[in-house]
């Protein structure tokens, strides 16, 4: 499968902002999704997961409250709302797709494809 995010732009602080990763391939409803950040300097890390069916999801603390992920299985694509962005969440994010289907761990091994990123810029 392969990904394509995008959404991402210069946003100021509480701002919102909605990412979509769009997915090729008749089998998008059998992957579990994830989103990670990468900040400059920084290790890549877990933001948000849903599973195939959009039953189990999880966020990382600092997005609860403020992140939505969902997904649209018709329309092959991923979702991540983000409302009352902060500066801290300058980085670029990235959708990733888990052949697990009900994965939705923090682990970016377990997610198998990687699209290539979409920048998100929260100005002070």
């Amino acid at each position: 499968v392969q990904l394509q995010a995008s959404g991402g732009g210069l946003v100021q602080a509480g701002g919102s902002l909605r990412l979509s990763c769009a997915a090729s391939g008749r089998t998008f409803s059998s992957y579990a999704m994830g989103w990670f950040r990468q900040a400059p300097g920084k290790e890549r890390e877990f933001v948000a997961a849903i599973s195939w069916s959009a039953g189990n999801l999880n966020y990382a603390d600092s997005v609860k409250g403020r992140f939505t992920i969902s997904r649209d299985n018709p329309k092959n694509t991923a979702y991540l709302q983000m409302d009352s962005l902060k500066p801290e969440d300058t980085a670029r994010y990235y959708c990733g797709a888990s052949r697990v289907s009900a994965y939705v761990g923090t682990l970016a091994p377990y997610y198998d494809y990687w699209g290539q990123g979409t920048q998100v810029t929260v100005s002070s």
